[in-house]
């Protein structure tokens, strides 16, 4: 399920500065990595900071595309074996213990980018002496992102007992309305 529709303004602004940025580091990285390969094999010689410029881009654009995908609900999910094997009711309870468990790996793994990118943030890189901590910044900058959009889809989610791909109770006992029995 989208949440995106349902965010409130913060959250849809925050969500689509994040694909704007998702689409500029994109087309840039795409753009340097076609420019230094025809510089390469047509000049003789490549842009020195490239890799770095790339290595920066790619990176941050992984972390700020799980933000983007937790916002839409798009992580994969393999939800056959518990439709079929678990009783409805408890596939809630199971749904609520795997997002406090997501929640729990989110929350450590803010804390454990913060520590890289915090011990690391001395250390300069080869060509542009930037920061190596900014690098590994990406982590818990983009697991912030995530958590954010995460808790709200997650109290959405328990608000809304319904689960993400369905439509609630009321409008799937329509039967009286339209007489078509499913």
């Amino acid at each position: 399920m989208d949440y995106r529709p349902h965010y409130p303004p913060a959250l849809t602004i925050l969500s689509r500065i994040i694909d704007y940025a998702l689409v500029l580091t994109g087309t840039f990285i795409v753009v340097l990595v076609f420019v230094n390969a025809t510089l390469r094999s047509a000049a003789g010689f490549d842009l020195a900071w490239s890799l770095e410029v790339t290595a920066f881009l790619l990176l941050w654009s992984t972390f700020l595309g799980c933000a983007a995908a937790v916002a839409r609900g798009a992580h994969m999910r393999v939800t056959e074996i518990v439709e079929h094997l678990i009783p409805r009711v408890a596939q809630h309870y199971l749904s609520t213990l795997i997002n406090l468990v997501v929640i729990m790996m989110m929350i450590s793994l803010i804390v454990t980018g913060y520590s890289i990118s915090s011990h690391t943030w001395a250390q300069r890189t080869t060509v542009l002496y930037l920061p190596v901590g900014f690098l590994y910044a990406s982590m818990p900058a983009g697991m912030l992102l995530s958590l954010i959009f995460h808790l709200f889809n997650t109290a959405y989610d328990l608000k809304h007992r319904h689960g993400p791909s369905e439509p609630p109770a009321a409008s799937m006992d329509n039967t009286a309305e339209t007489g078509i029995t499913p």
